[in-house]
C-alpha cells in the first residue's frame, strides 16, 4: 500500500515537516556523492556503541538522516509527507521536531537492544517516520487515507481509514520482527524492531502530549469561569 494523501488538511503550514524532508534529501545527496566512509562515520553500528563514551552516541541522531538507496528514502519521505503535517499542526510550534528525533532515537535503541554486537550499519528515517505514524494513529484514527493498493497485478486507488492502514502496518512490523529473530544477527536487512519502537514511542508521546494539552485547556477555561 502506498499512501498518497489524507482526507484532512493540516491546521497550519508544516514548516518543520517540510524542513526535515529537505534536510534528509540533502544529506542523502551528500551521502551518495561522498566516499563510503561518510556512511560508516554517521550510521549507527551497534558494536561500536559505548554508553560511557558520549562521542560514540551521536549516530543515534545522525543515522536518522542517512538512507540505503533511492527506494529507501523515497518510501520514507512519502509516508512522512502524508502523515507528518497533521501531527505537526496538532501540537505547539516546536513540539514536532522533538517528537520526530525522539522517535528516531528510541527506534534505534530498540533495534540496538535486539542486536547490540552487530557490525551492520543501521541507517534510515524509518524509525522516526514510524513515530509520526504512531502519533497519527492516536490522534487521527478516523481520517481517510487515499492509497494505491495492488489488485491482481494492477494498482487501484482506494480510501482506507487511518486506524486500519496504520494498525495493519504496525502488526506487520511486529510479525516481521519476530520472524527476523530466528535469522542470523550478522546479516543486514530491514530493522523491524526500530519501526516498532518508533511507532510505540510516537503513539505514547502523542497520547501524553494530547492529555496535557486538554488538561491545560480545561484549567484555562476553569480560571476564566466566573
Amino acid at each position: 500500500m502506498i499512501p498518497i494523501a489524507d482526507s484532512v488538511k493540516a491546521k497550519r503550514f508544516p514548516i518543520f515537516n517540510i524542513g526535515i524532508i529537505i534536510l534528509t534529501v540533502f544529506v542523502f545527496y551528500l551521502q551518495i556523492t561522498s566516499p563510503e566512509s561518510f556512511t560508516y562515520q554517521y550510521a549507527l553500528i551497534p558494536s561500536q556503541i559505548d554508553f560511557a563514551n558520549f562521542s560514540t552516541l551521536y549516530p543515534f541522531v545522525t543515522s536518522i538522516f542517512l538512507h540505503g538507496g533511492f527506494l529507501h528514502i523515497i518510501s520514507n519521505m512519502i509516508f512522512l509527507w502524508v502523515f507528518g503535517d497533521n501531527v505537526e499542526g496538532h501540537f505547539p510550534f516546536l513540539t514536532y521536531p522533538f517528537l520526530y528525533i525522539g522517535s528516531g532515537i528510541v527506534a534505534s535503541l530498540a533495534q540496538y537492544i535486539i542486536s547490540p554486537a552487530s557490525n551492520i550499519p543501521m541507517l534510515g528515517a524509518s524509525g522516526a517516520v514510524a513515530g509520526a505514524l504512531g502519533a497519527y494513529f492516536v490522534l487521527f484514527p478516523h481520517h481517510k487515507i487515499k492509497t494505491f493498493v495492488p489488485f491482481f497485478g494492477f494498482f487501484t486507488m482506494v480510501n482506507i481509514s487511518a486506524v486500519f492502514m496504520l494498525g495493519y502496518w504496525f502488526v506487520l512490523q511486529i510479525l516481521s520482527g519476530a520472524a527476523s529473530l530466528s535469522g542470523p544477527s550478522d546479516i543486514g536487512g530491514v530493522a523491524f524492531w526500530a519501526h516498532v519502537g518508533g511507532f510505540v514511542f510516537g503513539a505514547a508521546a502523542a497520547k501524553l502530549l494530547d492529555l496535557f494539552k486538554h488538561e491545560e485547556q480545561h484549567t484555562d477555561h476553569a480560571e476564566l469561569s466566573p
